[in-house]
């Protein structure tokens, strides 16, 4: 065992999305490559915009996508006099003050500043103040060091300094007594003995503030990794607009989690030339040297390339279950009709997602085959007649009703015929599937079986224009 101790920490103010999910896989994968920790805490001091649906959203996405964590969920609104209690400490120590500076007077500061052409932050007015004028609003400032420098070696980025003149008095307690984002981190992370950060690079400039309360609070700093952000197609930032940016909304659109994880790591990490890894190869191979410093584009095609790959190479039992709920939410039910297990085996060389998958059964297990009106109306006529009564007559006597001997009955058919197999072929699949698309054509006639064989050429002899 490792004494490595990382962790997760989203804010419940929506789904858990791409980048969360990465930064949550990278954790996972070093905790259990090392041995470690891997801790889950739930960031939802934003009461205004934090919601228990995000905090059940977040926790089903780890789930589906397999991030077991070891420790957690913590949640900060529990530990809220434990802030309390280290903002008191720093006043005491004189290292934070209040600052009685209504918004009226910092935004004329910062106005000013910019008139100037300085940096608009804080001034200090306060910061040395002695008079505390009781019950007024105020907030609470961290009294930060003005002079060197605040540097620290990031496990990704490599070394990485501020010069302390730079950086402000930064607010720990907002008017309102709630505590302020890059202090209760600080706090979360020494107390729950976090050894490593890893997180996203637009964090890289909350790090040299964080170093500075853990040295003003006595504790130890820990080692810091920022991982490049992943970029949409047209290179700027992820989201909405690139697509499905929720984990979950990738799970409805058919998508299956060994695949999603699999495209997410290589968003920023590689391992030679390898594009598919099982989850034990990535636990083996994780680690932070292999993670690139420059941001990651994402690929659809390419995640729906990996998507098809675990459909085609999957379990058919598991998909078949997949598969049944998708028919499900479009009120079609598999009970009367043939095994889900048969009709993925028949399906998953193709499909590309479970949707697909779904979409390409429907026909399985309606009573009535949906025909597409161009295929029936090409395929589909009185000149076909004579042909689907000598199918049916062939099918209907055929006494081993399996793929291989049925082909064969049915080249005979079509040599006594003189018709070439797409001739015969291609009006029987519309007839079967109501269209021309679908798997194997005996394969999925093996699988309808006799019966609804025999029903569906009965219907398209009625159904002849």
């Amino acid at each position: 065992m490792s004494n490595l101790r990382v962790r997760f920490a989203p804010s419940p103010t929506g789904y858990l999305h791409i980048g969360g999910a990465r930064t949550a896989l990278f954790n996972y994968l070093l905790a259990r490559r090392e041995g470690g920790t891997f801790v889950l805490r739930i960031e939802d001091t934003d009461l205004e915009r934090s919601s228990q649906e995000s905090v059940d959203a977040i926790l089903q996405a780890m789930e589906w996508l397999g991030l077991d964590y070891d420790e957690g969920p913590y949640y900060q609104t529990e530990r809220f006099d434990l802030y309390q209690e280290k903002i008191d400490q720093l006043i005491a120590e004189g290292k934070a003050y209040r600052c009685y500076c209504t918004p009226e007077e910092l935004e004329k500061k910062r106005q000013q500043a910019m008139l100037e052409k300085r940096k608009p932050k804080y001034d200090g007015t306060c910061r040395d103040r002695s008079d505390q004028p009781e019950g007024r609003p105020h907030v609470v400032r961290f009294r930060a060091p003005q002079e060197g420098e605040t540097a620290f070696t990031d496990l990704i980025k490599g070394p990485i300094s501020f010069a302390n003149d730079e950086l402000d008095d930064l607010i720990i307690r907002r008017t309102d007594g709630s505590p302020t984002y890059n202090f209760v981190v600080v706090i979360d992370d020494a107390t729950m003995g976090i050894n490593l950060v890893l997180r996203g690079d637009d964090h890289i400039n909350n790090t040299p503030r964080q170093i500075q309360l853990y040295q003003a609070l006595g504790y130890p700093v820990p080692q810091f990794a920022h991982v490049p952000m992943i970029l949409g197609s047209d290179k700027t930032r992820l989201s909405k607009r690139h697509g499905a940016t929720s984990v979950m909304a990738y799970r409805d659109q058919g998508y299956l989690p060994e695949a999603l994880v699999n495209y997410l790591v290589r968003l920023g990490w590689s391992h030679g030339d390898q594009e598919i890894f099982s989850k034990d190869e990535l636990v083996s191979l994780f680690s932070l040297d292999q993670v690139g410093r420059s941001a990651s584009v994402f690929n659809p095609d390419k995640l729906l390339w990996l998507n098809a790959h675990y459909i085609k190479t999957g379990d058919p039992k598991r998909l078949a279950a997949l598969m049944v709920e998708k028919l499900a939410e479009q009120n079609i039910s598999v009970k009367a009709g043939p095994d889900p297990v048969a009709v993925v085996r028949s399906l998953q060389e193709r499909a590309r997602t479970i949707v697909e998958l779904a979409d390409g059964a429907r026909f399985f297990y309606l009573e009535q085959v949906e025909y597409d009106e161009k295929d029936r109306a090409k395929l589909l006529t009185r000149a076909q007649r004579d042909l689907l009564e000598r199918l049916r007559a062939l099918f209907a006597g055929e006494p081993e009703f399996t793929a291989a001997p049925l082909k064969q009955a049915f080249g005979r058919l079509l040599e006594e015929l003189e018709l070439g197999f797409g001739k015969a072929a291609q009006p029987l699949r519309v007839a079967m599937t109501g269209s021309r698309g679908g798997p194997d054509l005996f394969e999925l006639i093996e699988i309808l079986g006799r019966d609804r064989v025999l029903a569906r050429i009965d219907r398209a002899l009625e159904s002849l224009v």
